[in-house]
């Protein structure tokens, strides 16, 4: 028998419809979770061999051969309320910028989206970690992600940016924040298609991912559900990679990723053409 394949992912409510019930292939797929940029680390590592990274990881990792699983992304085609910089200037005067350290792509992001937008490079950045309230940081600007950035007040503050939105008005594109990405030589066997599956019994279930998660996470049960089912998109199709392309060029601009990266994507051995 072969060994299970393991699998990192991570608990934010955006990501479960792509993992829904995935533990219940045990012996196939050995999951655990994490934060995105830790997960990063662990497949750079090897101590997964599939895992839900940050898509400007997979650009910095794309020279060890990691392979995109094609269709999958956790993306946004407007407003993602998620993803938000929180601003006490205004925003052309950002000098010290406090970043959230559970996302290295929206960290990418707000540096390429500050630096398009006004041409601005802030001076001084600072993590914010996990622990520490945007309302703590005494940063000109904080970013914040995942379920707590949907709990901050934007009352306190000068100017409030939801990051997907700013992106697809500046470029027109979808943004993509993060990708089933595998080790070079991982034989996937079926996840694939349990991903897919999984995919889309989650979104089936949407009601009931917001139901549970929505008040532990002190957000109503509608909330939580437009938002899995109309806020974000978990395909990652000819405009998300045009977003995703577009994007990895911007980063390389800034020094935020290596430059000339090519998007790989994983197809089946068995089925790779005869020589």
């Amino acid at each position: 028998m072969s060994p299970a394949i393991r699998v990192g992912a991570v608990s934010y409510l955006n990501a479960k419809p792509l993992y829904y019930r995935l533990e219940g292939h045990a012996g196939r797929v050995e999951l655990s979770m994490d934060l995105p940029s830790r997960l990063a680390s662990s497949l750079a590592s090897g101590d997964v061999d599939v895992a839900l990274i940050p898509s400007v990881e997979y650009l910095r990792g794309a020279a060890s051969g990691y392979e995109i699983l094609p269709g999958f992304a956790i993306a946004a085609r407007g407003a993602v309320r998620s993803v938000k910089l929180f601003s006490r200037v205004p925003l052309e005067k950002i000098d010290r910028l406090a970043l959230d350290e559970g996302s290295r792509t929206s960290q990418a992001l707000t540096r390429v989206w500050l630096d398009a937008r006004y041409g601005l490079r802030p001076s001084r950045i600072e993590s914010l970690p996990m622990g520490v309230s945007a309302l703590e940081s005494t940063a000109d600007a904080v970013l914040v992600i995942g379920d707590r950035a949907m709990k901050v007040p934007d009352a306190p503050f000068h100017e409030v940016v939801d990051l997907a939105e700013a992106w697809n008005n500046l470029t027109g594109l979808p943004f993509v924040f993060a990708l089933w990405v595998a080790r070079p030589g991982v034989d996937l066997g079926d996840l694939p298609e349990i991903l897919a599956r999984c995919r889309a019994d989650g979104l089936a279930h949407a009601d009931d991912l917001a139901s549970t998660h929505g008040p532990r996470l002190g957000l109503d049960r509608e909330a939580c559900y437009e938002y899995l089912t109309r806020v974000l998109s978990y395909d990652l199709g000819g405009p998300e990679i045009a977003g995703l392309r577009l994007f990895a060029r911007m980063a390389a601009d800034l020094g935020l990723a290596p430059e000339g990266v090519d998007l790989v994507f994983h197809r089946r051995r068995d089925l790779a053409p005869r020589r």
